[in-house]
């Protein structure tokens, strides 16, 4: 087929690298409303639920078990299943509705019956919802840092820059898994320096996992994964009934830890049942909440892109994460994997979560470059940063982060890698050497390391965990090498695994260390006025941009050039000599301002100008405009005064006109709006033009160049340059003549 080059070009753009497909029921790709998915259902007899969403007891597998026993208050159940699903929809959205009294109506919900009254909301019903419903008031955000090479001094240097942006946990992996400890050692020692505080994990096999958080070197855990259909789980050798048990070990022992799911999983695997995404994932959320688990890490996560090649995918991961909070489960919500090729895409999916906020909305941005996350790619990365938070900034949300200046950042970068170097030292591991530590703090990427003896690594970190090494000989490794402050904030950490403050439902460990959740910063937003707002102390943190100018001194004099070149010698008057042509200049030209907005000297510009009047064999007179800022009007009073009517009106700034005697002061023979796209040859053919026209010749319009991104680049700029001509403005006072002088 013959495509035009428009359509060539939209083709080719980074959209259409992403896949799209139909729906297809039977096989589970499909995000609502699957014809196989049951009708909402229930009957309880003397206590128990012998029916669920259209099975008896006898036909239940072990998810339906396991929700029936654990997950649905029975003595409500059938009083709240009876309610019209749109009521219920509306009460989600409705301010007057407190949170507490949805919590209880959805906790007597079937999978069946949630799905169809979230599924009853548009994406701003839902986001709506969102900001009403989750558990904690203040948002938070939650960072990956890993690296190929699984350098620990880059890992910790991450961290630490990571917690220093406002990241409170941080989750690494490992591309191998005798890597886990050494990889754990840095984030915690990382997390603990500079502002830090935060909590870590290690993402490895579960048993892994719990080693290393029993011996002190993660504080939470989010890798139990479920999973909607009864093969799924067996598939990977569990049940619901040995995550539960898992979690309790984790929490017994005082790790905090949630659950992972999402939707596209099970048709992932292959064990779908023909039913919806949605109510998979569904039944995976209210098997979470019955394994007593405090919160969860859903939005498809490394699923992503299967949801979102199907109709309605980005709203799917919208309603599961709501769902999420409607089951009163901390949320941790799926904005980490990589979503679309299409930035555009990317940022768009990101604010279904960003601008309703949740307890963590990434789970795990990617503090460092795209190509170093072993997770498999991030959504949004280190190259993002001041993106994400010019976001906040814009719009007036707090997602989780603090703009931070670079010297900061390098201090400690700086601290963290030696403070690594330094427990490795104590510990007799594998040496981290000085060229590491000074590469660390200022590496782009692994690429940018030296490699190490993995070899020797390796058997070191086995004999880490062989030995049973733990926290505490981390503390001590840092406080005999002079890093107390980075001891004691590890050691209250670990001190939190005693109280167990940090296991409540949506808790976040800020510096001090101080524990916010759900039980002291409950959400309690009822609209306008109420829940989570920015004070003012976070706001200025918020806005406070490093690259932020200060306006008063944009348009500083910079330029090297003298700015006696024109000197008034009186008040200008009009002339009949047809060979002149009047440069007419703005009330600031030369004097409180002397360049444009490129930064062209004032002096090289009318120098340039006049050589081009020359140049045709016509005579330049130069005048000062006062009465006006305006460059039309500076162009049409200068055109008056012109012997040959023929002026050229220019703004300081750079902004110029080409005006005639007999012409409106807003028409004009030739306009040159954007100054960001004129240089010195444009000028010097703004000059010829100007005379050609006084002589009557056929002139060519001075060659346009299309910047579509100037307003966008210069805008600020061009309004304070602009105020700071119209400040000199001096109404009725006469135009002056001036008389000038060139240095070469």
């Amino acid at each position: 087929m013959v495509k035009s080059k428009r359509i060539k070009s939209r083709t080719d753009r980074a959209i259409n690298k992403d896949s799209f497909i139909e729906e297809w029921p039977e096989t589970g790709l499909i995000l609502f409303d699957s014809p196989f998915d049951p009708k909402p259902q229930i009957k309880v007899s003397q206590g128990r639920i012998c029916e669920l969403d259209g099975k008896s007891e006898i036909e239940f597998d072990l998810i339906d078990s396991f929700i029936a026993n654990y997950a649905i208050n029975k003595s409500q159940a059938e009083t709240y299943m009876a309610l019209n699903s749109t009521k219920l929809a509306r009460m989600l959205v409705d301010i007057a509705v407190p949170r507490k009294q949805l919590i209880s109506i959805f906790s007597s919900l079937t999978p069946a019956k949630i799905v169809q009254v979230v599924n009853k909301l548009n994406t701003i019903e839902m986001m709506m919802a969102l900001q009403k419903l989750r558990a904690r008031k203040t948002p938070s955000n939650q960072a990956h840092v890993t690296n190929k090479k699984e350098n620990p001094a880059l890992l910790a240097a991450d961290a630490a820059e990571a917690v220093e942006r406002g990241f409170s946990e941080l989750e690494t992996t490992v591309g191998v898994s005798r890597y886990a400890p050494f990889n754990a050692i840095a984030l915690l020692v990382g997390s603990q320096t500079g502002r830090g505080t935060a909590l870590t994990q290690c993402a490895v096999e579960e048993a892994l996992s719990l080693q290393l958080a029993l011996q002190g070197l993660t504080t939470y855990a989010e890798t139990l994964s479920v999973y909607g259909t009864e093969k799924a789980f067996r598939d990977g050798d569990d049940t619901p009934w040995s995550k539960g048990f898992l979690a309790s070990a984790y929490a017994s022992r005082g790790i905090k830890v949630r659950f992972t799911s999402g939707t596209g999983s099970e048709a992932l695997m292959g064990h779908a049942e023909s039913k919806s995404m949605l109510y998979l994932e569904t039944r995976c959320l209210m098997a979470i909440k019955g394994a007593g688990s405090q919160g969860v890490q859903n939005g498809s996560i490394s699923c992503i892109a299967l949801p979102e090649s199907l109709p309605g995918g980005v709203r799917g991961v919208l309603a599961e994460n709501l769902i999420a909070t409607l089951f009163d489960l901390e949320l941790a919500s799926g904005n980490d994997a990589m979503a679309s090729h299409s930035s555009i895409r990317k940022s768009a999916k990101l604010m279904l979560q960003f601008l309703p906020g949740t307890d963590y909305i990434f789970s795990g941005y990617s503090v460092m470059p795209r190509e170093d996350n072993l997770f498999g790619g991030g959504n949004f990365d280190a190259s993002d940063f001041d993106d994400y938070n010019v976001l906040q900034r814009d719009m007036q949300v707090d997602g989780g982060l603090r703009p931070v200046s670079s010297t900061t950042i390098l201090q400690v970068r700086k601290k963290a890698a030696h403070a690594i170097q330094a427990v490795f030292r104590q510990l007799k591991l594998p040496p981290i050497t000085d060229s590491e530590v000074e590469a660390a703090i200022q590496a782009g990427s692994s690429d940018d390391m030296p490699d190490r003896n993995v070899v020797a690594d390796l058997d070191a970190a086995n004999q880490f965990l062989k030995y049973g090494k733990n926290g505490l000989d981390v503390i001590r490794a840092l406080a005999k090498e002079g890093f107390s402050d980075i001891a004691k904030k590890v050691l209250a950490i670990q001190k939190l695994r005693m109280s167990g403050d940090h296991l409540q439902t949506s808790s976040m460990v800020l510096p001090g260390p101080k524990v916010i959740s759900a039980v002291n910063d409950p959400n309690d937003y009822q609209g306008p006025g109420t829940g989570y707002n920015l004070n003012a102390e976070r706001w200025k943190e918020i806005s406070s941009l490093p690259q932020a100018e200060n306006p008063r001194e944009i348009g500083v004099l910079f330029s090297s050039k003298s700015d006696d070149f024109i000197r008034e010698i009186g008040e200008a008057t009009n002339s009949d000599d047809p060979q002149e042509i009047v440069v007419a200049i703005g009330p600031a030209f030369g004097c409180s301002l002397n360049s444009t907005i490129l930064g062209i000297s004032h002096h090289d510009v009318l120098q340039v100008l006049i050589h081009g009047i020359q140049m045709e064999e016509m005579k330049p007179r130069i005048v000062k405009i006062y009465e006006t800022s305006d460059c039309g009007f500076i162009g049409h009073l200068g055109a008056q005064l012109s012997g040959s009517g023929i002026s050229i009106g220019l703004q300081s700034k750079g902004t110029t006109v080409i005006h005639q005697r007999d012409l409106q002061p807003l028409n004009n023979l030739e306009l040159f709006p954007q100054a960001p796209n004129l240089d010195l040859d444009s000028y010097r053919i703004i000059g010829r033009n100007a005379a050609k026209y006084a002589k009557g010749q056929p002139v060519l319009p001075v060659p346009t160049k299309i910047d579509n991104m100037a307003r966008l680049k210069y805008i600020v700029n061009t309004t304070i340059l602009h105020l700071r001509e119209t400040e000199q403005v001096v109404k009725n006072r006469k135009a002056q003549e001036l008389k000038w002088s060139f240095s070469n």
